[in-house]
């Protein structure tokens, strides 16, 4: 499809290519575009309007809350409840999943998102974003935590909208991955990024290097590793995953957040962050993995489970998780 075509456009026709769609996909990611251009226009004025630092509470996970972490989720779920097209919702800042209010129909669909990764860095103005996976589920009855609890294989989409220079839009169906962007002038976005292909192996690592006193032994040595060979590596850690995340994808490289001796079961979640980064980078050609296994092979056991990450370009994922399982002395 030709750069430059609208959204609404491109996901017309991606259903024309499926007879058989009833258009409850299309319309659902639709009032999802609606939810990130809310968003989008409260982040860049966030310096103006008050709602920069935190909130005064934590979350499920006992992270402080920012006002914009607040505000995000508010947005998510007001303008996605009453489509018609969800039979419920899980966001990273709530403990239990959202019931569509009665009032309104339900779908067959469920939506997991982290509403503001990174918001920590929103008051030095440094790129944050949205990220969301669609689930389906049995249509006609009544849904429960366990819904929400499949491995990523059975996610139907995934995306993130990165809140930079410029907002993005990048997610997949399974059918490739695709990037729009956003001219705010007439309040649409655009095909800016057609069928994203991640490179075979990059030159970019990006890891907290700060945690390395708490790294385990092949976390160490796979870093000393690209450290010290032949091919230049460069070091680029912005703090905000999706940030790192969508540079190694255009650029190539590797992310790591892997299992230390203080975050024994990893950092990140794994249905919000792990899981739907995990679909877009296999579609885009690379990898993911705990270290020890797919990302995308992994059943919850809990909603907001938390797990390793190694994601990025395929060799330099192999390369990694290669030295993750190798025995230590």
């Amino acid at each position: 499809m030709p750069v430059g075509m609208t959204l609404t456009k491109f996901l017309h026709e991606e259903q024309m290519r499926h007879p058989d769609s009833s258009g409850n996909f299309t319309s659902l990611f639709s009032d999802l575009v609606i939810a990130a251009k809310i968003i989008s226009r409260e982040v860049r004025k966030a310096g103006l309007g008050g709602i920069i630092g935190a909130a005064g509470t934590k979350n499920v996970h006992g992270e402080e809350v920012q006002k914009l972490d607040e505000l995000a989720n508010e947005m998510f779920v007001r303008t996605m409840e009453h489509g018609g097209h969800l039979a419920a919702m899980a966001s990273e800042e709530m403990d239990n999943i959202i019931h569509v209010d009665g009032r309104y129909p339900k779908g067959k669909y469920v939506l997991l998102f982290d509403p503001l990764d990174g918001s920590s860095n929103i008051d030095v103005n440094i790129s944050v974003g949205t990220i969301f996976s669609i689930l389906r589920v049995e249509d006609g009855r009544n849904v429960t935590e366990k819904d929400f609890l499949k491995p990523g294989m059975e996610q139907v989409c995934a995306g993130y909208i990165l809140y930079g220079s410029s907002t993005m839009l990048v997610y997949t169906t399974g059918h490739g991955v695709h990037g729009f962007t956003l001219d705010p002038s007439v309040g649409e976005f655009f095909l800016s990024h057609e069928d994203i292909k991640i490179p075979e192996r990059g030159k970019i690592f990006s890891i907290n290097e700060g945690n390395s006193r708490h790294w385990l032994p092949g976390t160490v040595q796979y870093m000393d590793k690209i450290k010290s060979n032949g091919k230049e590596m460069t070091a680029r850690y912005v703090g905000s995953l999706v940030a790192d995340f969508h540079r190694n994808l255009l650029k190539g490289g590797i992310f790591l957040y892997p299992a230390d001796r203080k975050s024994t079961r990893g950092k990140l979640r794994l249905l919000y962050e792990a899981n739907p980064l995990a679909f877009i980078v296999e579609q885009a050609g690379g990898a993911a993995s705990t270290g020890e296994g797919r990302i995308m092979e992994v059943v919850p056991g809990e909603l907001h489970q938390r797990t390793p990450l190694i994601i990025g370009s395929r060799a330099d994922v192999e390369e990694a998780v290669s030295f993750c399982k190798a025995p230590t002395a």
